[in-house]
């Protein structure tokens, strides 16, 4: 599971591991969300209301689920216990709450804290996107702050300086972590 603040690089980095990985797959969280321009229904997130989320939540069909800069966001039980039953490797990209949610369902999943260089290289990235209002920014990176004191309690923390190299770094966590198991 990779963890990182908004803008840290967390689903460009498990789309990367998935193409080292032939049997894994990265898991789709549902969220209330509004989908953002570049992102896909179905693809990047399940896009829902709140009486869904609501519904999928009464009926406990999510392993975890957190609210998350004013929008809920969680992952399906379904889809964490088929993979765990066909013996995939599955990519979780959640925040910190998340995390620790699934690590208490799921003591043996790895966790993994993404940094980034720093807040400013954060900011960078999130202006970049274009997607998120000063405030939303300012709330973000308030929240990355956070997040990034809580990074002691993954089991692995990765600084995504360059791409290449984070994923590397990770590619050789999760191999290690594989031949052990």
């Amino acid at each position: 599971m990779i963890s990182a603040p908004s803008g840290g690089g967390k689903t460009t980095l498990a789309n990367e591991l998935i193409s080292r990985f032939p049997q894994s797959k990265r898991s789709i969280s549902t969220t209330t969300r509004p989908a953002r321009p570049t992102e896909i229904p179905e693809q990047d997130y399940h896009f829902v209301g709140d009486k869904d989320f609501d519904f999928i939540l009464n009926t406990e069909g999510f392993a975890e689920w957190a609210n998350v800069h004013g929008h809920r966001y969680g992952t399906s039980k379904a889809i964490v216990k088929s993979a765990l039953d066909k013996g995939e490797l599955l990519f979780l990209t959640i925040d910190v709450q998340g995390a620790k949610s699934i690590k208490k369902s799921f003591p043996e999943a790895i966790t993994i804290f993404v940094s980034p260089p720093d807040f400013d290289i954060l900011e960078t990235r999130l202006r970049k996107r274009g997607t998120e209002s000063d405030n939303d920014i300012r709330r973000r990176l308030e929240n990355a702050r956070k997040e990034m004191a809580e990074s002691n309690e993954f089991d692995y923390q990765v600084l995504n300086d360059r791409l290449d190299r984070a994923a590397l770094e990770i590619e050789s966590i999760v191999r290690k972590r594989l031949t052990n198991t």
